[in-house]
């Protein structure tokens, strides 16, 4: 089944500025990775570091499912879901990535 193309907040220039922002803040902590493996840093620093890293990602990956599922799959025009079910299935993804 194919979806149709809908526009969505995440197609907004704010929100799309916004995410970008976390891209970069992400790429500035993976580049903080790699200075600190190159300069022999303690592991403890750069697991400290990494950690870091995977939240940016998780965060940023509960922003988009959260605008794909409320935009796409809980919109009028695709298959109903009410929005109790696409909050409930929010707050599990949201768990899910923490």
């Amino acid at each position: 089944m194919t979806q149709k193309k809908t526009s969505s907040p995440l197609t907004e220039d704010r929100e799309r500025r916004k995410l970008i922002a976390r891209i970069r803040r992400i790429r500035g902590q993976v580049e903080a990775v790699e200075r600190s493996i190159s300069s022999d840093e303690q592991c403890a620093d750069i697991l400290m570091l990494l950690a870091n890293i995977r939240g940016g990602i998780n965060g940023l990956m509960a922003e988009v499912l959260d605008d794909h599922i409320r935009h796409h799959l809980a919109s009028e025009e695709a298959a109903p879901m009410t929005a109790d079910l696409a909050e409930d299935l929010i707050d599990l993804v949201r768990a899910y990535l923490k």
